[in-house]
């Protein structure tokens, strides 16, 4: 186990392989495609900093989470290799102010850096809403970009919720109408502490994946929520979500934060990834490196965070 005092001590785990097999060869002519060339990038998840005390429960240590963090990017920035950094949502946990904080320790990053926002992303003066995704860099709420072959589409769960729009923006009242829909029926994920997608977003996800099918690409989503398996952190609307990627095969993964606790799932050889918490215990962190390659991906952990090899179709 990595904690405080031997994070930065602890030798990480063999270096991944690097050949990747080519793609099989094309059914007429038989003609090989390109080989892929595999690729590294970093992952974090809920930070969830804020210059305050642990909650009462002793399960949220936030202001632990810079020391953290500074050690994690300490650790990824020994790795020349990796292509980017991506942050899972929660950044901070509350006040405006924290990002004060937070932000310059990313600056320490050697790294490209790609966030997505979470729940707790937003929670503050809601006159600051509309800056947050400026402030941190991001192009955008919701945006995808494409590297090495892989397309990565990356998602914004907050958007029909009841926390993320403007105040008096029409997607607070479509999101009281999901929550309480949600709630009569009894579901474990009717929970004001998550969100959905709007139609215009949804639509967006199937125009994207369809996209990177078109250019021969494999498809990496990256969102703060959880959909698969059933659990209470899911997205309200993950089961047309879920149905939504099983209908592009070649997207090869879903990676998120939000249930601190960790979580995988499949369907076929799609695959559900949810990165461990930053912000939990006190001194033991999470973060981890993708490699991702023709026939797997393969996760090393760091701290919490499991090993994991994930197959791909091929």
């Amino acid at each position: 186990m990595l904690t405080r005092r031997n994070l930065m001590a602890a030798a990480p785990a063999a270096a991944l392989a690097t050949a990747a097999a080519g793609t099989a060869a094309k059914a007429q002519g038989g003609n090989s495609a390109p080989a892929f060339t595999p690729f590294r990038f970093g992952v974090l998840s809920d930070p969830q900093f804020a210059p305050v005390v642990p909650n009462e429960q002793g399960t949220r240590f936030y202001a632990n989470s810079l020391w953290k963090l500074n050690e994690a990017i300490a650790e990824l920035n020994k790795h020349a290799d990796l292509e980017f950094v991506v942050t899972l949502g929660d950044i901070i946990d509350r006040h405006w102010e924290s990002y004060n904080h937070i932000l310059p320790v990313y600056d320490r990053l050697q790294h490209k850096k790609h966030f997505v926002l979470g729940n707790h992303d937003y929670d503050y003066a809601a006159e600051w809403i509309p800056s947050v995704a400026r402030t941190v860099g991001m192009p955008a709420p919701y945006y995808d970009f494409s590297f090495k072959g892989v397309r990565f589409i990356a998602l914004d769960g907050n958007d029909v919720s009841t926390f993320g729009p403007p105040k008096g923006d029409p997607r607070r009242e479509l999101a009281a109408e999901r929550l309480a829909k949600l709630k009569e029926s009894g579901a474990a994920n009717a929970q004001s502490w998550n969100g959905s997608l709007s139609d215009k977003q949804f639509a967006w996800l199937d125009e994207r994946l369809t996209d990177a099918q078109a250019a021969g690409e494999r498809a990496i989503v990256l969102c703060h929520y959880p959909v698969y398996p059933a659990n209470e952190h899911n997205l309200w609307d993950s089961e047309r979500i879920v149905e939504l990627v099983k209908r592009h095969p070649h997207c090869a993964a879903w990676f998120n934060g939000h249930n601190h606790a960790g979580n995988y799932g499949a369907v076929g050889n799609q695959h559900f990834v949810n990165f461990c918490g930053m912000v939990d215990t006190p001194d033991t962190s999470c973060f981890a490196i993708v490699s991702v390659h023709a026939d797997r991906i393969e996760i090393q952990g760091f701290g919490r965070e499991e090993n994991r090899v994930l197959a791909l179709m091929v």
